[in-house]
């Protein structure tokens, strides 16, 4: 990766056209690969969905692997460039081809440099929001709050029974995040229209702690997750992890496929 200059040293187009380049571009926005998470705590809710509902979220070609929806709520408690921060990841089992993985309908977050980064990488569709974990006695909660309104609210026992980091991943491998990502020209022509796949890298989880879970889901139209109704709450998983976020692939290209 070409060396980035400095305020004093001006800006170059060599730079502008380097991987990695961000604007403004004497205090970038998005970092670049890889940047590491420390010590983020996650509370994972599971519960069985409509798969109605599922099949109108998912872009073609991608395909349902099950009736299956998570959401996933961290404490992002040290990451590079971003800090501390919190965010959710409501997830639905996809499939392209023999890539499976889940799938992103809706991601919020009380970072902008996450939002940011996300949608312009990866095309996950990120908004601010406010998700928290909290500990009440002996009960854990997870809140994403946005427009004042609790959009989802997520509870499972305080630390009741210990599993191994192959319990985090009971219904599909929500490791591989397939996101449609879709940016357009600044004149309005379609710019880039893509499926993109992501897998994290450097995963440790620390400790997990399997439990029931309980989810509520309220209405809100500019965060719609109440479009996975809750039929059946399934488990919860509380874990604790480093992760690494590295770069992903393109896996579909809607521009190339046209007719």
């Amino acid at each position: 990766m070409t060396r980035q200059p400095t305020y004093r040293e001006g800006l170059t187009e060599e730079a502008i056209r380097a991987p990695g380049f961000s604007t403004p571009w004497d205090a970038p926005m998005v970092p670049p690969y890889p940047f590491t998470f420390r010590n983020a705590t996650i509370l994972t809710v599971y519960w069985r969905t409509d798969p109605a509902a599922i099949a109108r979220l998912l872009p073609p070609p991608l395909e349902p692997t099950g009736d299956v929806a998570c959401a996933h709520i961290y404490r992002m408690a040290d990451t590079d460039w971003l800090g501390p921060y919190g965010e959710m990841n409501v997830m639905v089992g996809a499939r392209l081809g023999a890539r499976a993985g889940g799938y992103s309908p809706y991601l919020a977050l009380s970072s902008d440099i996450g939002v940011a980064h996300g949608r312009e990488m990866h095309g996950q569709p990120k908004k601010l929001a406010e998700p928290v974990i909290e500990y009440r006695g002996d009960l854990v909660v997870g809140r994403v709050t946005r427009n004042g309104i609790d959009v989802l609210t997520a509870t499972t026992p305080y630390k009741q029974r210990a599993v191994g980091a192959e319990a985090i991943k009971p219904h599909f491998d929500f490791a591989t995040n397939l996101n449609l990502k879709a940016l357009d020209q600044i004149d309005g022509r379609p710019l880039v229209r893509q499926l993109t796949s992501r897998r994290l890298s450097d995963v440790t989880v620390h400790e997990a702690w399997e439990g029931p879970a309980t989810v509520e889901l309220r209405p809100n139209a500019q965060l719609p997750v109440h479009r996975l109704p809750v039929l059946e709450e399934l488990e919860a998983i509380l874990w604790r992890a480093d992760f690494t976020l590295v770069p992903g692939e393109i896996v579909h290209d809607y521009m190339e496929a046209a007719p």
